[in-house]
């Protein structure tokens, strides 16, 4: 019987509580492709998870961890042999599902994805779940209109995972990029990335009194929510669009209907988790193509197994610059 070790979240007595556990493998839950997971990501979401300062988990016991890229080591599944590499973001995984905070994980075959060309096992998690959102944002822009050459393109949260990959992305492709953060001591850091200007989130911290600002904005990616998305919308210019996929600021925000009747302008939502698998596979190609391996490495930080809770709670404050990968193999 094979033993594995993995964070698990249980609720004992309406407390939640999280530890290290080694458990056999009769313990893993139901699916049809077993993976020997090398590297997780750190997401906010999966902060939220372990600090317990969000209702990320649905049921109990549960191992957090909403990606993985690993190698499979049992499949019912002819679409995956033994020895395949093969990676998961989303789809329930580490929320309702057993996910990737552990050394083995067993999921539905039709979670997975081959390990996309071009890209290591650590380089697939350095994107992950956030690089995976930063890219269906950008693939978004383009199909609403949103080209290189225009007015500024606004990434809100630029110092996370999410909006690091996204100015990077922008960046590459030629989009004049305002990077949004609170944080002084990552304004080098998102310059590098490739930002043209950076502005302090205290600029769009506070949704304005008037339906309509004067046109700024030729796109944005909203990593935030609440009151900066309200902020934003006013000064997006005629047929701009917003690319929304985070909640960091909250889940309400209050606006009118004046950009959207009077300028045109397109509130795209932006999903990762249910996302159907032929656009997940345009964005991992995507992603490994334009997003340059130097600039991946830029953004990373790698960190253990033991070192989640301290990770977690990190990111929660938003201490975290860019990603964190999780080397299950330390």
């Amino acid at each position: 019987m094979t033993s594995f070790r993995a964070w698990v979240i249980d609720q004992v007595d309406g407390k939640q509580q999280v530890s290290l556990k080694e458990l056999q493998e009769e313990a893993l839950p139901s699916g049809d492709v077993t993976v020997r997971v090398a590297y997780s990501g750190l997401n906010y979401k999966d902060g939220l998870a372990v600090t317990g300062k969000g209702k990320i988990a649905r049921s109990y016991p549960m191992v957090p961890g909403i990606d993985f890229a690993g190698e499979v080591v049992a499949s019912e599944s002819p679409a995956y042999q033994v020895g395949d590499q093969v990676v998961l973001t989303g789809w329930g995984v580490g929320e309702r599902h057993w996910g990737g905070f552990s050394e083995l994980a067993r999921v539905k075959a039709e979670w997975l994805l081959p390990q996309p060309a071009g890209l290591s096992q650590h380089q697939a998690m350095a994107i992950g779940t956030a690089g995976l959102t930063a890219m269906l944002c950008v693939m978004a822009l383009e199909r609403a209109g949103v080209k290189p050459g225009g007015r500024p393109v606004v990434v809100t949260g630029a110092g996370g995972g999410v909006g690091s990959t996204a100015v990077a992305l922008l960046a590459k492709l030629g989009y004049h990029v305002v990077a949004s953060t609170g944080r002084a001591e990552v304004h080098e850091y998102l310059s590098r990335l490739g930002a043209a200007e950076i502005i302090d989130r205290a600029t769009l911290s506070e949704a304005t009194p008037r339906a309509l600002e004067s046109e700024r904005w030729g796109g944005a990616v909203d990593t935030i929510g609440g009151t900066t998305l309200a902020a934003l919308l006013p000064a997006m210019a005629y047929g701009s669009s917003v690319a929304a996929c985070g909640l960091v600021g909250g889940m309400n925000f209050s606006t009118t209907v004046a950009p959207f009747i009077l300028r045109g302008v397109n509130l795209l939502g932006i999903d990762s988790v249910y996302c159907p698998n032929p656009l997940r596979q345009e964005a991992w190609r995507r992603l490994a193509t334009d997003l340059r391996p130097e600039v991946l490495e830029a953004i990373t930080q790698t960190g253990r197994l033991d070192q989640i809770p301290a990770l977690a709670e990190a990111i929660v404050k938003g201490q975290i610059r860019g990603r964190v990968v999780i080397d299950l193999k330390r």
